[in-house]
């Protein structure tokens, strides 16, 4: 049995064994190997050189068919931009009618003769301020009623400035618009503080029961006047408050006790701020062919006298009998016609290319970025460039009282003084006889912010240096605003004027933007910002503001419904803290971005050819091409009802002188510069759209007018939103 079973576990152990592998075997399997990877090896060889193959066959393939789509695109170059040119006649034409526009103004003002003078005029204007110097004892009623003459006055000087194209102004001009405005801010102040004095001066008559000191407030659309009298002298009354409001002061002992009076004078305007400088059309804007145009204007009309002056010689000495004579008299006056016409056709066609060319000039110096800050600021000092003025100037002064009327047997005595009104000096420029340390603390003020101006941020707090011509940050502690309400309050050192300001660039870059057409000649532009929605609406030569967002919540504006022209209504966005128009400066405090302006010129102007029919939006790709291009999204839109959750865009890449259609999406993971299936290349936006479009869409934008497209284009060159979004 031991036996049996020892013989079972030798077999076992002998079986479990492995069977050795002889070398002649080892060396046939690594054989087998070695063909095997070579095999695979060759397999892969293979594989690549085909894959490379046909990569380079579908790379020569896609060189072959962008070098005959450029070639093709080439072909057509001539044809696109003379097309192009001749649709684009219309800004020349918009300019012809808004000259023709002012010299009617003009007219109808001379033939009216209602009384107000030309601004632009300079006899008529100086006559005007020599006259209202004149006028004395004018009340403060009577000032406001005046005053807004003299700001309509202003205004159409200010707008003169702006809407006068740089290379139709000439310095002389711009000297005297200045000037006049100079003229009339100042002499309104001291109109202003004129009838301050005067109604000073019955103080004691208008005195409150009550307190015993004098309160009065004046309110009208552009100044609220707010003056109080210290005629009880009581030192515990140090809370000066306006008509049951929170607007006023707190004053320490000494001006609690002191014979002053105290105003608050807010001018809705800014007629404190230095004037900008208008800006100057560089020689370098103006295209090369300019001066070639106007020398060929000039030959074309010498030809046209030298030919009529040839013409007259050949009839006086040529003898022919009278039949032939008169044959020879109409012919020639027939082929006189023919040839003066085609000259004169010639020369507006060169003066159409001259303004065309002056109105590019104009266009382009709205996307000039300076090349370096015009000036060096210092600490206190506001950087105008950087931050704008909003809701007026607030004009706090301390006054001496004059003196006060006196009734004498139904008489009204008082006492004129020569040097009229006097500012109170606080603190006094010696202080010696003052023994307390703090008699002359800082002043509380408490000021309304104005209800048709919008902060984003709190605002800040700035005030005039009559001595260095600027608004300073300097001498005003513990300022607090309650948005609620609408208070700002703060400490002052020293009164004076006193104004709010913002940073220019709360709203810039914006987010996004959309330009949708309504109807033939009406488009709506969104812009979206980090704090509000605006919209905008461009009917004609007009434009108004549609609606506001602040926080997605609809807010109203007193603007809403105001149909202004474009550069009125700009003027106006901004006085209102709405501004999203960048200036040459912009980019010091933006990070922009940066495209060539003349690829966005241009991409500008076609965007407003195209506006009645087609709809165009922000692109996050835009950020990702070179400056030499510009990419947004594009679609027809006919109906005038709101676009669809996901509208189907197409995506165009510009470069000023080719237009594509781009592969990619909105959703796409990588920027690419690959062609869209089916499409080609075209020298302009115009004929690019033109491709997908249909007829009745093709049919809206001829049916466009100039001004309209004029204005838009405006609208997009202010706004600037392919380089600030």
């Amino acid at each position: 049995m031991l036996i049996a079973f020892l013989k079972v576990v030798a077999f076992v152990k002998s079986g479990s064994k492995k069977k050795k592998i002889t070398k002649a075997e080892r060396l046939k399997q690594l054989q087998e190997e070695e063909e095997k990877r070579q095999k695979e090896e060759e397999e892969a060889r293979v594989k690549h050189e085909k894959e490379e193959m046909e990569r380079l066959e579908i790379q020569r393939t896609e060189k072959e068919k962008w070098r005959k789509l450029e070639a093709k695109a080439l072909e057509r170059s001539n044809e696109e931009l003379e097309e192009l040119y001749l649709l684009e006649r219309c800004f020349p034409e918009a300019e012809k009618l808004k000259r023709e526009k002012r010299l009617l103004s003009q007219w109808k003002h001379y033939i009216q003769c209602g009384g107000s003078p030309d601004p632009s005029i300079s006899q008529e204007i100086n006559t005007f301020i020599s006259l209202w110097k004149e006028e004395t004892n004018e009340t403060f009623e009577a000032v406001i009623a005046k005053s807004k003459l003299v700001l309509n006055l202003i205004e159409r000087l200010k707008l003169i400035l702006l809407e006068t194209p740089p290379y139709d102004l000439q310095d002389k001009n711009i000297a005297q618009y200045q000037g006049s405005i100079l003229e009339l801010q100042e002499l309104l102040h001291l109109k202003f503080n004129i009838a301050t004095e005067i109604l000073l001066r019955q103080a004691s008559t208008l005195a409150d029961l009550d307190s015993g000191n004098m309160e009065k407030v004046i309110q009208d659309e552009n100044v609220t006047l707010y003056v109080w009298a210290n005629l009880k002298k009581n030192p515990r009354y140090r809370s000066v408050r306006f008509s049951e409001t929170q607007i006023g002061f707190e004053i320490p002992r000494i001006l609690a006790t002191s014979d002053i009076a105290l105003r608050l004078l807010h001018t809705h305007y800014d007629h404190v701020t230095p004037l900008r400088p208008v800006p100057a059309a560089s020689q370098e804007n103006t295209s090369t062919v300019t001066p070639f145009v106007k020398g060929e204007v000039k030959s074309v009309e010498a030809a046209i006298s030298k030919n009529l002056q040839e013409e007259c010689k050949q009839q006086e000495n040529e003898p022919h009998s009278v039949h032939e004579e008169e044959t020879k008299v109409m012919e020639e006056q027939d082929d006189t016609e023919r040839q003066t016409e085609e000259p004169e056709a010639t020369k507006c066609d060169l003066e159409m290319k001259l303004l065309s060319e002056t109105v590019s000039a104009a266009q382009m110096l709205l996307l000039e970025n300076a090349c370096e800050k015009p000036y060096s600021f210092e600490d206190p000092e506001v950087d105008l460039y950087q931050f704008t003025t909003l809701g007026g100037v607030y004009h706090l002064d301390i006054l001496e009282l004059p003196p006060q009327c006196k009734p004498v047997k139904g008489w009204m005595i008082v006492e004129i003084l020569k040097e009229g009104l006097q500012k109170y000096v606080y603190p006094p420029e010696t202080t010696e006889d003052f023994e307390m340390e703090n008699a002359f603390p800082p002043i509380e003020v408490m000021l309304k912010v104005h209800e048709n101006v919008i902060f984003f941020e709190d605002p800040m707090v700035a005030r005039w240096d009559a001595e260095g011509k600027h608004w300073k940050t300097d001498g005003i502690s513990n300022v607090s605003y309650q948005p609620e309400d609408r208070l700002i309050t703060f400490s002052l050192e020293t009164f004076g004027p006193v104004t709010l300001i913002q940073d220019a660039h709360v709203n810039m870059p914006y987010q996004s933007w959309e330009l949708r057409p309504l109807d033939v000649n009406k488009v709506l532009l969104t812009v979206t910002t980090v704090f509000t929605e605006i919209q905008i609406q461009i009917k004609e030569n007009l434009c108004k503001l549609a609606s506001i967002k602040l926080n997605n919540k609809r807010h109203s504006s007193a603007l809403e419904e105001k149909w202004m022209s474009p550069v009125s209504f700009i003027i106006a966005l901004k006085e209102a803290g709405l501004n999203i128009f960048p200036t040459g400066h912009s980019h010091f405090y933006v990070v922009t971005n940066y495209k060539l302006p003349l690829v966005e010129m241009k991409a500008y102007r076609q965007m407003a050819l195209l506006s009645s029919a087609f709809a165009f939006s922000w692109s996050r790709w835009n950020t990702e091409c070179d400056p030499k291009n510009v990419v947004f999204k594009v679609r027809e839109h006919l109906t005038k009802e709101e676009p669809s959750q996901n509208p189907n865009w197409n995506f165009l890449m510009f470069s000023g002188d080719r237009a594509q259609s781009l592969k990619i999406n909105e959703s796409s993971e990588a920027f690419s510069k690959a062609l869209k299936e089916e499409t080609e290349f075209h020298s302009t936006l115009y004929h690019m759209v033109k491709d997908f479009a249909s007829k009745e869409a093709m049919e809206k934008v001829r049916l466009s007018s100039c001004q309209f497209i004029d204005s838009v284009c405006h609208l997009l060159l202010s706004t600037r939103l392919l380089s600030y979004s």
